[in-house]
């Protein structure tokens, strides 16, 4: 099984986009040419579009990069895929019983005694770009993550996922 993963600047778009392109080697080894999968964000309108083969089949609202955290464009290369990934740099912070005491927490801030650091959870993750991807997500309506693109839960099972019917691990 082949598979390529892409992020690149899309200049369709006349704003900032950001493109993940994959392509299945699945069906090529069953003789026939493989589905190229391609994720279009446009992180001016927070819009993700899937397309198939150059054909949208799907359309999503997103989260991106909030100012200071922008989203990188370009071109890259899918580092890691993980289904159950967890953020190493940011969570919350709850105490001894739980209880959220810092929603928006980075792993550097301070402990108080008895509370802990508990990483955020980042499902169906593709990472494209050191800490950032692509994953399952809050949207708020406009650009909030520390980079990353977010999508709804159910569509990042579709977006992401969308090989999972063809045999891919996500």
């Amino acid at each position: 099984m082949h598979e390529c993963w892409m992020i690149r600047l899309n200049p369709f778009f006349r704003n900032l986009a950001v493109v993940l392109a994959v392509a299945s080697g699945l069906l090529a080894a069953a003789g026939a040419r493989a589905a190229e999968y391609a994720v279009e964000i446009d992180l001016r309108e927070q819009r993700a579009y899937l397309l198939r083969n150059g054909r949208m089949i799907m359309e999503s609202p997103i989260s991106s990069g909030r100012p200071n955290y922008e989203t990188p464009t370009g071109r890259f290369e899918v580092i890691e895929k993980e289904r159950d990934h967890r953020s190493n740099l940011y969570g919350k912070i709850v105490d001894s019983q739980g209880r959220t005491i810092v929603a928006n927490a980075d792993v550097d801030m301070p402990v108080p005694e008895g509370g802990k650091f508990v990483n955020a959870p980042m499902p169906y993750f593709i990472r494209f770009e050191g800490g950032i991807g692509m994953h399952a997500g809050y949207l708020p309506g406009y650009p909030a993550s520390h980079g990353c693109v977010r999508l709804p839960e159910a569509r990042a099972i579709e977006f992401l996922g969308e090989g999972l019917a063809s045999g891919l691990n996500i």
